[in-house]
């Protein structure tokens, strides 16, 4: 395998655009010459190595007013035609339309085809629409990347077969994190502001923790989603006269100064594909409560017990018991950060990245 081209809808900031970049770095940086084909360009992007060749595959002007199926149909013949004239010795395809769009694609150039689920597959992949799509596209896939064992059951064994599971790769900044000696009294959380990740059920668990330690504080650190999630939260803190210990800090840029100045990290997410800020916590050696959301991303790499707690989705009162036994025992909570660090070993880039180059060698 000498060339390799990614596809997905965008490299704004995200989780799979996130891995696709790190990924393509890294290929880029051991002689691979690799290109990333998406939907269009944002803003705020990734950055990129030189070598990478971006190329837009998505809609172009003159198609605006065309109906809703030509465009779909355009999308998947402006990439066949990006596969036919670079001939990549694969495609990797991350996240859901772009696995359909890539399967069918690449039926008229035969280009080894890997798809990778990134969600939970329950209430994304359970569409009348999308049994259809599956049943007739993704017998075509030379194979599959997923992220937890959970998302893989959810398929037909024949998908299940050669497939991977493969975590997301964890920045080494967070692993090098610095604890400060004297820690704040704060229970601390990063993550889009979104209805999905349920910060308003850790402010419900919060608000039972600082009955017990008031003399504690919540800080929620991460930008809103504009879905209404953060003015909901502003409300909640509002209502319960808790502007005093309840924060909504906003998004920020080094994260890592700033999370292990906590004494206890929470996550509370309904579900997710897999939680980049929980991987990212542990590495800072953070203990950690998480809720055991679908599709396991959670219960992949929490022990429940030895490096961190797990709770049941939607149960403020059980992360807040859990919250509380970690600021009341210091030694559990010295001992779980210790052991949820070692999470770096197996999800570093380096470990991640010849995962997948292992993987579509293999494959090609």
């Amino acid at each position: 395998m000498k060339k390799i081209a990614f596809h997905l809808n965008s490299l704004g900031q995200g989780g799979a655009e996130r891995v696709v970049s790190n990924l393509a770095n890294q290929f880029a940086k051991a002689g691979y010459e690799v290109y990333i084909a998406t939907e269009w360009f944002d803003d705020n992007e990734f950055t990129l190595d030189s070598r990478i060749k971006r190329v837009h595959v998505g809609l172009r002007d003159e198609d605006d007013r065309k109906g809703r199926v030509t465009k779909f149909l355009l999308r998947v013949k402006y990439l066949r035609e990006f596969l036919e004239e670079n001939r990549p010795d694969v495609l990797v395809a991350f996240a859901h339309r772009a696995n359909y769009r890539a399967l069918m694609a690449q039926k008229s150039t035969n280009t080894p085809t890997v798809i990778s689920v990134r969600i939970n597959p329950v209430g994304n992949y359970d569409a009348f629409s999308d049994k259809i799509q599956i049943k007739w596209l993704f017998p075509r896939a030379a194979g599959c990347v997923f992220q937890t064992e959970e998302q893989k059951a959810f398929f037909k064994p024949y998908l299940q077969d050669n497939s991977r599971i493969i975590l997301n790769p964890i920045n080494a900044k967070y692993h090098r994190a610095v604890h400060p000696e004297i820690k704040e009294k704060s229970v601390v959380h990063h993550a889009r502001l979104v209805d999905f990740k349920n910060q308003l059920m850790l402010c419900d668990a919060f608000l039972k923790v600082h009955e017990k330690h008031p003399d504690y504080v919540l800080r929620i650190y991460g930008g809103g989603s504009e879905d209404g999630t953060k003015e909901k939260l502003e409300k909640k803190i509002a209502d319960n006269h808790a502007e005093d210990f309840m924060f909504l800090m906003g998004p920020c840029n080094h994260i890592d100064a700033e999370i292990p100045k906590g004494e206890v990290y929470a996550y509370s997410s309904d579900y997710e594909g897999f939680p980049n800020s929980l991987l990212e916590a542990m590495a800072m050696g953070m203990p950690v409560v998480s809720t055991d959301c679908p599709p396991g991303g959670p219960r992949t790499v929490i022990r429940d017990g030895e490096n961190g707690f797990l709770v049941p989705v939607g149960d403020a009162d059980a992360l807040a018991d859990r919250i509380c036994r970690l600021i009341e025992d210091k030694d559990m909570a010295k001992r779980f950060g210790q052991e949820a660090a070692k999470v770096y070993d197996i999800a570093n880039a380096e470990a991640v990245y010849e995962q997948w180059r292992e993987y579509l060698e293999e494959i090609v």
